[in-house]
């Protein structure tokens, strides 16, 4: 026998073509690389309430640095980062345009907290990805590749600051949770670059995952955010996410990344920080 070989060790196969023309083979294949399992899942269910707690603190943190930088923030005006003409007048945070979109992150950001076992939940995330990329008819959207993958970093950047500063969770639970949650962003960041990468382009005529120009937050008619949605209470859980806790206000976040949770210990009672009020 070839020492260099193992023939005991099993080989799982992963067909290259199906990897880009079903959408079910590309997420199969993204778990058993990413050892997304029954431990994630239960993690994710268990510890779920402390990432909606962080919700509105980190809505509030990413669009202020959306609009930190005019290649960012013009994208809200022009729907495309490739776009230069020169803006006078940016929009702020206080703007409905920005109030708006912090909604939809909002209900994005709870919608990851649901049910990673149905096929639905990777639906959405995929088209997350194709309406950042322009190919929608009815809603031009154009965000260069670079600002998403940017943006992602810094979201999985405040779960990790927070949820390992959590003053009475187990380093085992913070662990648990955090290896989860950041394989769910790595797999959307993996679902905006396949719109964008040209990887496996000479199947393109053969890809299943065709998206209709949807209404935002529907999956044909299906709502999945929002009021009604079939995600179950996307809206009620971003109301309670809201009460639960006093988050950043738009001014008060300051310009170097700050934990929410300074402050949440027992005992300190000089805070107004209740995220992680039970």
């Amino acid at each position: 026998m070839n020492p260099l070989f193992d023939s005991d060790r099993p080989i799982k196969h992963v067909s290259r073509k199906a990897i880009y023309t079903r959408l079910e083979a590309r997420i199969d294949y993204l778990k058993s690389f990413l050892d997304f399992n029954t431990d994630d899942i239960e993690a994710l269910e268990s510890g779920n309430k402390y990432i909606k707690a962080l919700i509105p603190a980190v809505v509030n943190m990413v669009y202020k640095k959306l609009l930190e930088h005019d290649i960012t923030a013009r994208v809200f005006m022009t729907y495309d980062t490739s776009n230069e003409k020169p803006i006078e007048d940016f929009f702020n945070e206080e703007s409905p345009q920005i109030k708006r979109r912090k909604m939809f992150l909002r209900w994005y950001l709870i919608k990851i907290c649901s049910d990673p076992t149905q096929m639905e939940f990777w639906r959405y995330l995929n088209k997350v990805g194709m309406m950042h990329c322009g190919q929608e008819r009815l809603y031009k959207l154009n965000v260069e590749y670079i600002h998403i993958g940017a943006c992602l970093g810094y979201i999985q950047d405040i779960f990790t600051e927070a949820l390992i500063s959590h003053p009475r969770l187990s380093l085992q639970r913070k662990t648990a949770l955090l290896r989860a949650i950041n394989k769910i962003i790595w797999i959307q960041n993996d679902l905006f670059a396949k719109w964008r990468v040209r990887d496996g382009e000479e199947f393109a005529d053969e890809m299943s995952e065709v998206i209709l120009d949807d209404k935002e937050g529907y999956l044909g008619d299906k709502k999945i955010l929002g009021e009604g949605s079939t995600s179950g209470s996307s809206i009620d859980d971003d109301r309670s996410s809201l009460k639960s806790s006093i988050a950043p206000s738009a001014h008060s976040i300051a310009p170097s990344p700050v934990c929410p949770f300074t402050g949440a210990s027992k005992g300190d009672t000089g805070t107004e920080t209740k995220i992680w009020a039970e």
